[in-house]
């Protein structure tokens, strides 16, 4: 299986859900990471704030922090290698990543676009 780095911004949390602001972004994919944990993936992540020599001395992160600056973040590297830059994996990518079928691996996000009809009456549900 891949090895998944993923190097965040400076973050008081990687949950996203502390301070006024919640990042649903971020919300998303901890809950990403968290399913795909499950599956056997195993990922690493790495906060700015707290961990800063985990990205000093990774090569890639280093180099790319050093030409784009923190917009570069977060930064997710496969097997050592930049997979993305600038944005975080959605769990289509873990999946695919991991070899799991990319249509079990369908994200919170997508289950709040299920339309009104499928198990809701007049915009209340069961």
């Amino acid at each position: 299986m891949k090895s998944i780095q993923v190097f965040d911004p400076a973050l008081c949390c990687s949950s996203g859900v502390c301070g006024t602001d919640v990042d649903q972004k971020l919300v998303d994919f901890s809950a990403d990471v968290d399913w795909a944990k499950q599956q056997g993936a195993h990922i690493e992540r790495f906060n700015l704030a707290q961990q800063p020599m985990a990205f000093a001395q990774s090569a890639a992160v280093k180099g790319l922090l050093e030409r784009s600056g923190e917009a570069a973040l977060p930064i997710t590297l496969v097997d050592g290698e930049v997979a993305f830059a600038g944005r975080y994996p959605t769990r289509d990518d873990l999946a695919r990543w991991i070899g799991t079928e990319a249509a079990v691996a369908a994200s919170p996000a997508d289950a709040a676009e299920t339309p009104v009809g499928r198990c809701c009456s007049g915009g209340a549900c069961c």
